[in-house]
């Protein structure tokens, strides 16, 4: 027989704003003693010049990244969503995004948004 146990858990939103081509920003890093289940990416360039975006997953158990979205050339007003399935992460993992050769070598105006439910568990 299956029981059901309950974790304490919360919904959170986080971003933010990359305004530096060729910088790593880290959005998200997982809590110490938590599981995440990532289930919303949400890039968004609102600057008036195309920008490259790429969006990594920092696997801390591999030490070898994971893209996710591998340099996507966004134009000014576009927008790319990433829903409906999640990425479960662990303690330590990372996601980042990176911005590179926004035209114009003007500088970029890029936003992310990651929603995820974290997941508490136990010290031990």
């Amino acid at each position: 027989m299956a029981v059901n146990v309950t974790r304490p858990s919360r919904f959170k939103s986080y971003g933010l704003h990359a305004v530096l081509d060729d910088t790593a920003y880290t959005v998200y890093t997982c809590p110490p003693n938590t599981v995440a289940y990532m289930s919303l990416v949400f890039v968004s360039n609102a600057s008036a010049s195309a920008s490259d975006v790429s969006v990594e997953w920092d696997d801390d158990d591999s030490g070898t990244p994971i893209v996710i979205i591998g340099g996507k050339n966004l134009a000014s007003g576009e927008f790319i969503q990433l829903s409906g399935s999640f990425l479960v992460l662990e303690e330590s993992d990372t996601v980042k995004m990176t911005t590179a050769n926004t035209a114009g070598g003007n500088n970029p105006d890029v936003s992310i948004i990651v929603t995820v439910e974290e997941v508490f568990l136990p010290n031990g």
